[in-house]
């Protein structure tokens, strides 16, 4: 739930399975799976958005500069995919702007996998 855009602490979650003695490996296993999962939900969530929005974002001249500005720069906002409260939105953006799915999923997919490693070092 916390990966989609539902209000949801996946952060918490995980801290508490850490401190009521989950295994590390456990613990990361079951929080980066459960993320990953929910972003490729969003991603295809998105990717459904755009056929049903298309010929809405395609008569505006606003909306046809999103899309390329989009297109330019999406893989880019990827890179922000792992932030806590913008991260989940722009899950939903790449499936609208179709960016290749198995470029999502590397590079999403480990950002989210990395801030559970590191958060679980800190904790």
């Amino acid at each position: 739930m916390a990966a989609t855009i539902l209000p949801f602490s996946s952060e918490v979650a995980f801290v508490a399975a850490l401190k009521n003695d989950m295994s590390f490996l456990n613990a990361m296993i079951f929080a980066s799976c459960g993320n990953v999962l929910a972003i490729i939900l969003n991603y295809w969530l998105g990717y459904w958005l755009y056929e049903k929005t298309k010929t809405k974002l395609g008569r505006s001249k606003s909306g046809i500069k999103s899309l390329e500005y989009g297109h330019k720069h999406g893989y880019f906002i990827l890179l922000f995919t792992w932030l806590p409260v913008i991260g989940d939105p722009l899950t939903l953006v790449a499936g609208v702007l179709r960016l290749k799915f198995v470029w999502f999923v590397i590079v999403a997919g480990t950002l989210r996998v990395a801030r559970y490693y590191f958060l679980g070092l800190v904790v």
